[in-house]
């Protein structure tokens, strides 16, 4: 258990090394501001693969704190929010799961998130699912939708098997990740009956092909084009993160959080939505910040 004196010694370098005032930017009508985090990976594991797993409750602590601050509309992570052991263990699992979910809990607002492989490692969808809390959404259910301030948001499951058996307990190969028909046809459904712009999340990739990608990930995006509703997809999986836009939708991958020690290397951002369609990323540490344009125009901005 996190103690409220634990909480506030981690905010108080958090808060003394940043600038901090409100946005409220989600007051403002057709604006949406959220909080966005991915590939956390926690567990009480040895490092591998520059992923420092143990000190990812610390960077997700930053990251809350600052949500916080900003009267965000809602925080999400997209997936791979726990890790386990070299030797998995269904128990130490679990409690891996609550202990950052704990932290996670600390925003004060909705929150959400998105299946991922790793969280399926050693466990059940269902015993991830009810550990963890998705704002007004029913623990069965992996892929959802919810709204925000004239914003329809789109959460996939990629964690099922090519032949449409879902992820459970280790019974998958990591790279063999597909969105099953009965999702597809899901999605067609609701991309159909929403009358807002659309944002998508999801774990694996779409914007590509290879196995860091969802493998018919070409057969998702061209419902995603055809709807013509949907200005982007927010991913994790990829690491090092990355950018795509394709046939007028932005793909944008978040570098992990859990990737290199130290407070200085998390990754996290703020994005917001306006009316006129434009997203303004403001990446975090070592999180890319960009403005995306509706038609595609791609700026930069200099990362905090």
């Amino acid at each position: 258990m996190i103690s409220r004196r634990q909480f506030i010694q981690t905010s108080s370098w958090v808060i003394g090394g940043m600038a901090l005032s409100p946005l409220l930017y989600g007051c403002q009508p057709g604006h949406v501001a959220f909080g966005w985090v991915t590939d956390v990976h926690y567990a009480q594991a040895v490092m591998k693969w520059d992923r420092y797993f143990t000190e990812s409750r610390e960077k997700l602590f930053e990251a809350i704190l600052l949500y916080n601050e900003k009267k965000l509309d809602f925080a999400i992570e997209t997936g791979d929010f726990k890790d386990e052991d070299p030797t998995p263990d269904k128990q130490r699992t679990m409690a891996y799961l609550r202990a950052i979910e704990e932290v996670f809990a600390y925003y004060k607002g909705p929150r959400y998130h998105v299946l991922g492989n790793h969280d399926v490692d050693s466990i059940s969808k269902q015993e991830f699912q009810s550990a963890v809390t998705n704002a007004g959404i029913s623990p069965d259910k992996t892929y959802y939708t919810f709204v925000h301030n004239d914003w329809r948001f789109i959460v996939l499951d990629a964690c099922f098997r090519g032949d449409g058996v879902p992820y459970d307990t280790n019974n998958f190969d990591w790279y063999d990740t597909a969105i099953p028909q009965q999702q597809i046809n899901w999605l067609e459904q609701e991309l159909s009956n929403s009358s807002q712009p659309v944002c998508v999340f999801v774990h694996q990739p779409l914007d590509g092909e290879g196995k860091l990608y969802v493998n018919n990930a070409q057969q998702v995006r061209q419902v995603l084009e055809a709807s013509n509703k949907v200005l982007a997809v927010f991913q994790g999986h990829r690491h090092e993160g990355g950018y795509n836009l394709l046939n007028g939708i932005h793909y944008i991958t978040q570098k992990a959080l859990v990737d290199f020690s130290g407070i200085t290397n998390n990754s996290y951002s703020i994005v917001r939505l306006t009316p006129d369609q434009q997203i303004i990323i403001q990446g975090y540490r070592r999180a890319a910040s960009r403005v995306l344009e509706s038609a595609g125009v791609n700026e930069p901005l200099t990362t905090m």
